[in-house]
């Protein structure tokens, strides 16, 4: 954060006149209020967030109790330069006590209970393979290094297989990387060179998550809900169960202007009329949209639907009235190729298997972050989270979160697919894995398994090229933002916690045309430590001449702005 821009800034003559309407009720859409409110000094009640579910926070959920099973799709990876994310939280306040910020409360834990793991891979039924060095040979690092000098202009729908030799994906590295970030190889480059610019100081601490930081309780209840807590309070309007099916944008050659909102509240057709100097941020495109769930006895059925997708039918119809509005079909075409399925398990009065998973990694759940079963078909990873991981958690149920990027393939030890698998063969699956094969009777009879399908689960992640995501504010725009993992936040990473919340202060401090900097994005790639610290690690224990290393890098390249 640049501290000259810490300012109080001086609401606009007019702003007590606007409205805002924000559709979609997740991270972005919700940190965008919060802006609005203490930067845009926009009165709380002129705030409306309509939301088309029962419940905010879009992807980052965590709900339910020990009679239906506990479940959170996923979460996302949080570290200490997500600017947006901690400014945000430096000024909400805790739910225990209002004295102290959520962010407060997040370092102090962090800071008690760092993230180290003595286990970040498994293999053969329970026995930790070695995950010592990131196992790259020159010919990798040369590939990595070459990415980062290559312009993203030149790496258009070019997929990580197209750029890396089959080697490559079997490294540690590549272990570490889809584990963490949900990559698989067909997805794009260009989002692998932003990461690794992105996330370069974290190369050091790959191999055991040094660095990642962790939550007191799920994301949804740690971060969603003081978030909610203090909209209530401000006045923030927070509709639910409605649905905006379309908006009018009158599109000129020099302006973009939302005249009409049109929307369905409890079954019933609503229109808004909008004004010039009305707002409107729209969610375009989600990673959870048409998620199923299924049980301990019924898997969790993939929803190809293509005609009701929400955000992404709405995406859509906003596409076709101008290029500048985006491509929803790069991104959500081919299901296939972005879902995968997670599963919740609650086991109660059971501990036996945590505590023969910290006897194996002597990692205490919440700091040992995610174990990746390398020679699992359906790649498992799974996590211990902090216990207790849902507020309402009573003390005799714990909790595993798990989920697996090959759907689609047939188990090591049940011999289905994974997208077929009920909640307890998906949990015999990975208990077989962990070495508990002669406990899994016992431990089935003890849980309440809970898979979810998520059919754009890495969409964002889809062969792109320029223009394919919108700009937060398009070009000519006077009233419309575009939020969230698919408006186009330069040099950040989608699948972040942090775009989400970048892209509505974006998209607010354009619109009202605050006087006050966005945090600019952290930028480590520049600082010659982080550069040479990294580099140290994925050379391991070989030696490389600098000289000849650059030689190669840029042989037959140019420099590009």
């Amino acid at each position: 954060m640049i501290n000259y821009e810490r300012i109080n800034t001086v609401a606009q003559e007019d702003v007590k006149n606007k409205h805002a309407y924000l559709v979609g009720g997740g991270i972005a859409s919700l940190a965008s209020a919060a802006y609005l409110i203490r930067d845009g000094h926009m009165p709380a009640e002129h705030i409306h967030i309509l939301e088309k579910s029962q419940v905010l926070g879009g992807s980052m959920d965590g709900a339910g109790d020990m009679e239906q099973g506990y479940r959170a799709r996923g979460g996302r990876e949080l570290e200490a330069h997500m600017e947006c994310l901690w400014d945000l939280y430096s000024f909400i306040p805790s739910l225990t006590n209002p004295d102290r910020t959520v962010l407060d409360e997040f370092r102090e834990l962090n800071i008690e209970e760092p993230i180290k793991s003595h286990c970040r891979l498994m293999e053969n039924a329970g026995q930790i393979a070695d995950f010592s060095t990131l196992g790259l040979s020159t010919e990798d690092i040369m590939s990595l290094s070459k990415l980062l000098f290559t312009h993203e202009d030149d790496l258009s729908y070019i997929t990580c297989e197209e750029w890396f030799k089959p080697e490559f994906f079997e490294t540690n590295f590549w272990y570490f990387w889809r584990s963490m970030f949900a990559f698989e190889n067909w997805h794009s480059v260009m989002e692998v060179r932003r990461y690794m610019a992105r996330f370069m100081h974290l190369i050091t601490g790959m191999n055991q998550l040094e660095g990642i930081l962790h939550t007191e309780y799920n994301q949804y209840d740690s971060l969603i809900l003081p978030l909610i807590t203090w909209l209530e309070k401000q006045g923030v309007h927070m509709e639910l169960g409605v649905e905006v099916t379309d908006i009018d944008i009158n599109v000129t050659d020099t302006e973009k202007t939302v005249e009409r909102i049109y929307m369905t509240r409890n079954g019933k057709k609503e229109t808004i009329d909008t004004t010039v100097n009305d707002l409107v941020f729209v969610t375009n495109g989600s990673m959870t949209e048409n998620s199923t769930y299924g049980s301990m006895d019924r898997p969790a059925v993939l929803n190809r639907n293509q005609k009701d997708r929400g955000c992404w039918s709405l995406w859509e119809k906003i596409a076709k009235r101008s290029p500048d509005f985006g491509h929803p079909e790069v991104f959500a075409g081919d299901i296939d190729q972005s879902k995968w399925l997670s599963f919740t398990t609650t086991i109660m009065d059971y501990p036996k298997v945590f505590d023969y998973l910290y006897e194996l990694s002597g990692d205490k759940p919440g700091m040992g972050g995610a174990v990746t079963i390398k020679d699992s078909n359906w790649l498992i990873t799974w996590v211990l989270p902090k216990d207790p991981h849902f507020m309402n958690q009573p003390d005799n149920a714990q909790i595993i979160w798990a989920y697996g990027l090959f759907a689609d393939k047939e188990g090591n030890f049940i011999k289905k697919k994974m997208c077929d698998c009920t909640g307890a063969e998906l949990l015999s699956e990975l208990l077989y894995h962990m070495g508990l094969e002669k406990d899994i009777p016992e431990v089935l009879a003890s849980s309440n398994v809970i898979p979810c399908m998520m059919p754009y689960i890495t969409s964002q992640f889809m062969p792109r090229g320029k223009g394919d995501r919108p700009d937060v504010v398009p070009k000519g725009s006077r009233n419309l933002a575009f939020l969230g993992q698919f408006a186009e936040v330069p040099h950040d990473c989608v699948f972040t916690v942090e775009y989400s919340i970048r892209s509505g202060m974006m998209g607010v401090y354009t619109l009202l045309g605050i006087d006050k900097q966005v945090p600019p994005v952290y930028a480590g790639k520049y600082d010659v430590r982080v550069l040479l610290n990294a580099a140290r690690t994925m050379l391991g224990d070989r030696e490389i001449s600098v000289d000849r290393l650059i030689g190669k890098l840029l042989f037959n390249t140019g420099l590009k702005g």
